[in-house]
């Protein structure tokens, strides 16, 4: 077992403590440079603080109460660092939905939470966002959830879905912040007052091998312990300008992301939508310091043909994980790309995305082949079949609404089982060696076999199917569905192609299908997945 560094505590214990403390610190320094088509957005710390209150205003006049649960349904803008915030300033909770998913798959999490408002992205990516949620409700958001209020975020124009369509009352986010008051501005600050450490910040959805997401309660001070912990790791400053890849619906892009930024002062870039392109030339233009990414994103960079006409010389910090990363990406990314310092770490939904990091100081190898020590606050030890178990500030209050998940989660003295198999070296630097579960990592995505399973279940002609991880230059793996079809079927891959791409979000879609007569078992009938591999 490794204990880790004492743990330094956040300065602040919530997030509108962490906001006021930013706006107060570095009032006129740049919080936030939201580069979007055709618009440049640029907010100092006071003014995003100002932005926030006014949504949380806004929120205050749509009845929403300390508790409740409002859910993000959105691209990395502006928007979402306000929205998020704002509802947090009222002591309510966020519930990030990720931009890939579906609009069942979203109001599914809508239904689970029982939210009471929604923030969503108008037209995005060419698709009316709330036009397909509310199809996915049968035509009325009113009628399936307890939705009362739902924030369109206008995006790329040509927002049409009134609250006649929607069933619910369906409100521009500046129209929302015009509704503020003194007197709600002054209820707003009220509730912030009020939010504690041990009020719940949010809760992420992960997947389980059950099939069924699982969605991670957590607190503001175990938010704010992580989010402090990694900003210490990697010096950030109010220097620095973090450009935010990974989607704030992640704890990566959330955590990792834009609240380290309000806790140290730096600048959040934030990015939309991803492309190689897009991101070198905000590196050039804005002069980021701070580019955290899964290794895919690193590699991508360091294969695109025009990366030579960019100045990235403002780079000093990148942080990578998610999978295996090769010891000669990360001297590429050192020389290539001019990065002073790359760290790998290790970290889970329900441990708030941290569990281990390596450190500045260490060396390629090490960076490359471990994730790491444990990061302060938190302890990691290696258990039965070699599982890796971890403890500290960090770790869920739970999964929501689900105390046999919850129980099954933790060891009977308290530890958390990661269901990733390792081992620790002298030097306390974790290795992982393999998975007890089946997840496999697409583009930095964790996607969990049962889910897709189930839903390929629901195809008619599918008798059973089986789904594995399989390598992939690209994105490090890509899933591949073995399916045993029923007799007489004329099912084929092309018609599962078309269903997986109705019901799941991009990166959960098998990229290819093999039918197969039956499947390898065990003497419990259990399919042997290790065989199809």
């Amino acid at each position: 077992m490794t204990d880790s560094a004492p743990v330094a505590n956040p300065p602040v214990e919530t997030t509108p403590a962490a906001l006021r403390r930013a706006a107060k610190l570095w009032a006129d320094r740049d919080a936030i440079a939201d580069i979007q088509p055709g618009q440049d957005t640029r907010w100092t710390w006071a003014q995003l603080l100002e932005q926030v209150r006014t949504f949380a205003a806004g929120l205050l006049a749509r009845g929403v109460e300390p508790g409740d649960r409002v859910v993000i349904w959105a691209p990395n803008t502006r928007h979402w660092v306000v929205a998020a915030l704002g509802v947090q300033y009222v002591g309510a909770t966020v519930v990030p939905a990720n931009t890939r998913y579906t609009g069942s798959e979203t109001l599914e999490l809508i239904q689970r939470t029982n939210a009471v408002a929604a923030v969503v992205a108008g037209t995005f990516l060419g698709s009316e966002r709330i036009l397909e949620l509310t199809s996915a409700a049968g035509g009325s958001l009113a009628r399936s959830t307890q939705l009362k209020t739902v924030v369109r975020i206008p995006l790329d124009g040509g927002d049409t879905v009134t609250a006649d369509s929607a069933g619910v009352a369906v409100v521009d986010f500046h129209d929302l912040q015009a509704q503020a008051t003194d007197a709600l501005l002054t209820r707003a600050e009220a509730r912030a007052d009020a939010v504690t450490g041990t009020d719940v910040a949010d809760i992420l959805f992960t997947s389980g091998t059950t099939g069924k997401s699982k969605g991670v309660v957590a607190l503001h001070r175990q938010t704010l312990a992580g989010a402090h912990a990694w900003g210490s790791n990697g010096e950030l400053g109010a220097d620095d300008r973090y450009l935010v890849v990974n989607p704030f619906f992640h704890s990566f892009g959330y955590k990792a992301g834009f609240l380290v930024c309000v806790l140290f002062g730096a600048t959040i870039i934030p990015l939309a939508v991803y492309s190689t392109t897009e991101t070198l030339r905000l590196v050039q233009d804005e002069r980021a310091t701070v580019l955290p990414g899964a290794p895919t994103i690193f590699q991508t960079l360091l294969d695109e043909p025009t990366r030579g006409d960019y100045d990235l010389s403002s780079l000093r910090l990148a942080v990578t994980g998610a999978s295996v990363v090769p010891v000669v990406l990360v001297e590429r990314m050192q020389s290539d790309l001019g990065l002073e310092t790359v760290i790998t770490a290790y970290g889970q939904t329900e441990t708030m995305g941290f569990i281990t990091t390596c450190r500045p100081t260490d060396d390629a190898v090490t960076v490359a082949t471990t994730c790491g020590r444990a990061y302060p606050g938190m302890e990691i030890k290696i258990g039965d079949q070699g599982e890796i178990l971890t403890r500290g500030e960090m770790v869920m209050q739970g999964y929501l609404d689900d105390p046999e998940n919850t129980a099954k989660a933790f060891t009977s003295d308290g530890w958390l089982r990661t269901g990733d198999v390792g081992e620790i070296d002298p030097n306390g630097n974790l290795r992982i060696t393999d998975r007890l579960k089946d997840m496999y990592i697409t583009g930095g995505f964790n996607v969990y076999p049962a889910e897709i399973e189930q839903t390929l279940a629901r195809l008619d002609g599918v008798v059973e199917s089986a789904v594995i991880g399989v390598p992939d230059e690209r994105m490090g793996e890509v899933g591949k569905a073995f399916i045993v079809r029923r007799e007489g079927s004329d099912l084929t891959e092309e018609a599962v192609h078309e269903f997986a791409a109705e019901h799941l979000a991009n990166f959960k879609r098998p990229r290819s299908v093999e039918f197969v007569e039956s499947f390898p078992r065990n003497a419990s009938g259990k399919i042997l997945k290790t065989d199809l591999r």
